[in-house]
C-alpha cells in the first residue's frame, strides 16, 4: 500500500502501552481516527467544508486486524486507500506500518456515510469529493466504483 497517500505519522510513547508493554488497542484506534480525518481532508472534506456545508460523517462499520506489536519508541505511518465512493457511502482501508521494520502492524477497514447534520440523514457526496476520490484511486492503482 506504499502507493496510497500518507495520512498519519507518529510515535509510540510509554503511556500508550498497556501492562504487557505494547501499544494498547485504544491508541491504534486513535491513530486510525487521526488518519481518517487527514484522509477526509485529502478528499476536500475539511473542518471548513463540514461547517460551511452543514455536513458530517458517520461510521457504519470498522474492522481492525492486529498483526504486529508496536513498542515504546517505535514510529509508524498510516497510508490510506480508498476502495469505493458512491452516492452517500465510502469504504477505505488504513495500513499502519512500523517505520523501523517495514512490517504491517495493523490494518483497519471502514465503511461510512456522508450526513446532512441539520436533517440528521445521510446524503450524497458533492461531485467534487467523488471526483477527487476517483483521482486518488487512479493514482493508487486500485479501488472499485460501482
Amino acid at each position: 500500500m506504499s502507493d496510497a497517500p500518507l495520512t498519519y505519522k507518529g510515535s509510540v510513547y510509554p503511556w500508550h502501552c498497556d501492562q504487557v508493554g505494547h501499544m494498547n488497542v485504544m491508541y491504534y484506534v486513535g491513530k486510525f481516527d487521526e488518519a481518517t480525518w487527514n484522509f477526509f481532508a485529502l478528499l476536500g472534506m475539511t473542518r471548513a467544508f463540514f461547517r460551511d456545508q452543514g455536513r458530517g460523517m458517520a461510521a457504519l462499520e470498522q474492522n481492525i486486524r492486529y498483526k504486529r506489536e508496536l513498542l515504546p519508541g517505535d514510529t509508524m505511518e498510516v497510508r490510506t486507500r480508498l476502495t469505493r465512493i458512491e452516492g452517500k457511502k465510502v469504504h477505505f482501508s488504513h495500513s499502519m506500518v512500523n517505520c523501523q521494520t517495514g512490517e504491517v502492524a495493523a490494518e483497519c477497514d471502514l465503511f461510512a456515510v456522508h450526513v446532512d447534520t441539520a436533517l440528521r440523514k445521510s446524503c450524497p457526496f458533492p461531485d467534487e469529493v467523488v471526483a477527487t476520490g476517483r483521482r486518488l484511486m487512479a493514482e493508487a492503482g486500485g479501488g472499485a466504483l460501482v
